[in-house]
């Protein structure tokens, strides 16, 4: 792949009108049986994941995701690597550049995704930014398109407008997909990516609506999400917890949406916290079957940035 070629993920929306393929493409890999195990795009390649948080389903799904791609997953952790400290990150680039076929970062800030994109010559995925989650968003729309059966109403919202948040609404929007979100007063959502939701929901016919009350966010609702009320690295904000009261997902709350919802959670949950033990552990939660499509969404992004031929084979012939 030439440097004039190469793309980065560093929003969903930075996917336009392919996501919807990108999912069915993941989905036909999925239950692709003994045609996906022989299909190798990134044979011979080798692929380096950055984290500068610690994870459990980024750093496994990747990894396990580039190794039945046929390709070599090289983890980095901050303490392993000089990035932003005695090396700059454009200097860190340009180095891992020389190396590596496609890079995966998890970090604190998003301006240091975007750097590291603009100085890498390969192609960059944002694992997840305090501003953007698009891997997440991608298995969270692969998640309600296999459910899609089941599903009748908006996707629901209740809690803070984090960076889970801004892609699951871009990527909603861009299906088409409806949104009520529900947060604490002053925890609502980024306004320059609420701009960009609803220029993308003025195209694809969805509507965005915002409130304060969870209540009115879940009554009707097709699907249910929520996180942890204090993401890490937001330890020191004091109060912030107790903005919350009342936000919990449970019994009383999903009892206003469809009795078909589905109960979705990015991971780790705060059990107790944000939503009961009994919402997440219902019929009605896919919070597994979300932690799980993690691989198989990473996987069509990573063929698609790293070896598009071998993507567009696959589509014709799965």
């Amino acid at each position: 792949m030439s440097e004039a070629n190469k793309r980065n993920l560093m929003a969903i929306d930075d996917l336009g009108d392919e996501l919807g393929d990108i999912i069915d493409w993941a989905i036909a890999f999925k239950h692709g049986g003994e045609f996906s195990r022989d299909f190798k795009p990134l044979d011979g390649m080798s692929i380096g994941s950055i984290y500068e948080k610690p994870s459990t389903r980024t750093r496994v799904s990747f990894e396990v995701g580039v190794s039945r791609l046929g390709g070599q997953p090289l983890t980095l952790l901050s303490n392993d690597i000089q990035l932003g400290k005695s090396e700059s990150i454009a200097d860190t680039a340009a180095v891992l550049s020389r190396f590596l076929d496609g890079i995966t970062y998890r970090c604190f800030e998003h301006g240091h995704a975007e750097e590291l994109a603009q100085h890498a010559t390969v192609p960059v995925i944002n694992a997840l930014s305090d501003l953007h989650h698009p891997c997440q968003a991608a298995a969270d729309l692969m998640t309600i398109i296999e459910h899609g059966d089941s599903v009748n109403g908006h996707i629901a919202w209740v809690g803070d407008g984090n960076n889970v948040f801004h892609d699951l609404l871009l990527a909603a929007v861009c299906l088409g997909m409806d949104v009520k979100y529900a947060t604490p007063v002053g925890f609502e959502p980024d306004e320059s990516i609420m701009q960009r939701a609803s220029e993308i929901a003025s195209r694809t016919g969805s509507n965005i609506s915002g409130t304060n009350n969870p209540v009115e966010a879940v009554s009707g609702a097709g699907v249910i999400y929520t996180d942890i009320f204090v993401s890490m690295g937001e330890e020191h904000m004091e109060g912030k917890f107790e903005a919350f009261d009342g936000f919990q997902v449970n019994e009383d709350l999903v009892a206003h949406a469809d009795p078909n919802y589905l109960f979705m959670h990015c991971l780790p949950a705060h059990r107790g916290e944000e939503v009961t033990d009994g919402v997440i552990d219902s019929v009605n939660s896919v919070v597994l079957d979300q932690a799980e499509n993690r691989m198989w969404a990473q996987m069509s992004l990573l063929t698609l940035l790293c070896n598009e031929d071998a993507w567009h084979t696959f589509r014709e012939l799965a």
